[in-house]
């Protein structure tokens, strides 16, 4: 079975807001990743508006919701970000740790430490009836921790595995993230990723580990669209969903 693919727009918010006006549109975006094909559309709306702004939450759930695909909103604790989520009801909400001044997510929940953070936020979002999942580091042993939260899922941080690809420690940090779904998977957990998965790092990913159900991605996709196109790297992305090795736009 393929992995779901959920695209991450906030790049084509953030560019739109460089310039001040309403191109590129982050509507017109999912429209066209809707129409190639893709499972969701993901938005990280982040306090200070750097990209994604609430309007564009609620736009992009309406048009999810009203064209069969899964809506994910990602963010931090903070109250106006849970009660959005509760009011537009999303198909899958995910609470990521947010360090001021960073540039992107960078870590996951310190767990058991940052437990009584996440539980009661994961109470109200699975009472409302919409799929919790968390950010967290992938650490097999970590994964009994995040269970005991209330969530749902994990969305595991594969910053190290992107890094580590086509270098000395490719291998290490593979066995690491496989073995983590697993005992993800294990603890009753359904196991989602993200962070610079890309068109090389992903079709391993796609035939080697069941547990995976939803990626992420954004920044790499949106990046190789400026080369070939948006519904070219939509459809890149889909095949290395399902395991298959594809061309790359660049070398």
């Amino acid at each position: 079975m393929a992995i779901n693919l959920s695209i991450n727009l906030n790049k084509v918010a953030l560019l739109r807001n460089s310039r001040g006006a309403q191109n590129p549109s982050p509507m017109v975006a999912a429209q066209t990743c809707i129409k190639a094909g893709v499972a969701g559309l993901t938005l990280h709306w982040r306090e200070d508006n750097r990209h994604t702004r609430v309007e564009d939450v609620r736009e992009l759930c309406t048009l999810a919701k009203n064209q069969g695909v899964e809506f994910n909103l990602e963010g931090d604790q903070r109250e106006e970000l849970i009660a959005l989520a509760l009011e537009i009801q999303p198909t899958q909400f995910t609470l990521v740790p947010v360090t001021p001044g960073e540039v992107t997510s960078d870590h996951g929940w310190d767990l058991p430490k940052q437990h009584d953070v996440v539980a009661p936020i994961m109470d109200r979002i699975n009472n409302a009836g919409i799929r919790s999942a968390i950010f967290m580091d992938a650490n097999a042993d970590e994964m009994e921790l995040a269970a005991k939260t209330g969530t749902q899922r994990v969305e595991l941080y594969t910053e190290p595995y992107a890094d580590a690809f086509g270098g000395p420690d490719q291998e290490k940090e593979f066995l690491r993230f496989q073995a983590c779904c697993q005992a993800a998977a294990k603890a009753g957990l359904g196991v989602n990723a993200g962070h610079d998965l890309d068109l090389r790092n992903m079709p391993r990913l796609g035939r080697e580990v069941p547990e995976l159900l939803e990626v992420s991605i954004g920044h790499a996709l949106l990046a190789d669209a400026l080369y070939i196109g948006l519904e070219e790297a939509v459809a890149r992305y889909l095949a290395v969903c399902e395991g298959r090795d594809v061309e790359f736009p660049i070398t």
